[in-house]
């Protein structure tokens, strides 16, 4: 039962692992492997999602948010906040990690203004908000950050590439807030949870330095040395907080697309489609595989990092696998209303198909 419930747990992460080892029987292992990975883009991964932890294990985005949402009045205003907290953050922390921290500040905000009707849209305009806003920034997604370091983008045209789709998505999120009315609220205003003031600011020091590491101001391998030596001194919990597995989810489709890329037929059948239209393949394709895996294995495929960039991050719209994150926000709405998992599966899977189809037809028709 323990295997099943890691497989379960850990779905992605088993699949990359098996697709990899499947690859590995028609390209045995040789010396050409160790040229599959991008360390910097493992480290610069590890090095931010190990600092998140230390921010959130001092409550610091909570109480941040927290705050923030004291600022509401009504319903519609919470709804705002939440969605702009949540499409913030995933700027700065990434998706996953921006939802794991905001998806319990949206169920305490509605659980405490007795407005638990209104869950599941939240928490669906949530992941949305986490999925779209992360694309503006090379560190907001993890194939944002692979897909930046792979082919050296510029940043201001990365950030010229994505920055039409960043105002869509948010024209769009606040489009979807109007349906919720206006109700009046009252917000309980006392939480026990106080700031560390020295260590928010050590961490905002590290969060600093693991920026300019992910923008090569900095060479990664001295955040390597630096930021877990000090993370090791002051907050050892964070580094075995590391999601370990997205990291080697990574790992094993590094090896996976590489091996595909050795194989003749796999290289001259995905060269062929991707030619003919990438954005449209790279939005598919992460309907099926997710955006992750979708971006290591098409970057060996194309040099068309415009179309590619645009399609893996509005494809993490759509169906609950397009991105590691919807199966984040599914999990914890299931575990909070399981007799709901099917209203909330139907729900989810038509606002993001519609969100899908407007950013891929803008995307199609006007940012390329």
């Amino acid at each position: 039962m323990s295997v099943l419930g890691f497989i379960k747990k850990q779905f992605v992460f088993c699949v990359a692992a098996f697709a990899a080892l499947i690859t590995c029987f028609f390209v045995p292992p040789d010396a050409e492997y160790f040229t599959y990975f991008d360390w910097k883009t493992l480290s610069c991964l590890f090095l931010t999602l190990a600092v998140i932890c230390a921010l959130r294990n001092i409550k610091f985005f909570t109480i941040l948010a927290r705050r923030l949402v004291l600022i509401t009045g009504n319903l519609r205003s919470l709804f705002l906040m939440l969605i702009c907290i949540t499409f913030m953050g995933s700027m700065l922390i990434a998706n996953d990690m921006a939802l794991i921290t905001f998806l319990p500040l949206g169920y305490f905000a509605l659980s405490s203004t007795k407005k638990e009707a209104y869950m599941a849209y939240l928490f669906i305009l949530q992941n949305i908000s986490a999925n779209l806003g992360g694309m503006l920034t090379p560190f907001g997604n993890p194939q944002n950050l692979y897909l930046y370091s792979y082919f050296d983008i510029p940043t201001d045209e990365f950030c010229g590439i994505m920055f039409p789709p960043f105002l869509l998505a948010i024209s769009l999120l606040s489009a979807a807030c109007l349906p919720v009315k206006p109700v009046k609220l009252s917000i309980d205003q006392a939480f026990p949870e106080t700031l560390n003031i020295r260590r928010t600011v050590l961490y905002l020091i590290l969060f600093a330095f693991s920026i300019l590491i992910i923008f090569r101001v900095i060479p990664f391998w001295l955040g390597l040395i630096i930021i877990p030596t000090v993370l090791l001194a002051v907050d050892i919990e964070s580094l075995k907080m590391v999601d370990y597995p997205l990291l080697g989810t990574f790992f094993f489709f590094f090896v996976f697309a590489g091996n595909l890329a050795r194989i003749d037929a796999v290289n001259t059948f995905i060269s062929s489609i991707l030619t003919k239209d990438t954005l449209l393949v790279s939005v598919l394709s992460c309907q099926a595989i997710s955006n992750v895996p979708s971006a290591i294995l098409l970057s060996r495929f194309t040099a068309d990092y415009r179309s590619l960039l645009l399609g893996v991050n509005i494809g993490g719209t759509g169906t609950l696998i397009a991105s590691l994150a919807s199966l984040i926000t599914f999990s914890e709405f299931r575990i909070l209303y399981p007799d709901h998992s099917k209203r909330y599966f139907l729900l989810f899977t038509l606002i993001n198909m519609i969100f899908l189809v407007i950013m891929t037809l803008m995307a199609k028709f006007f940012f390329l």
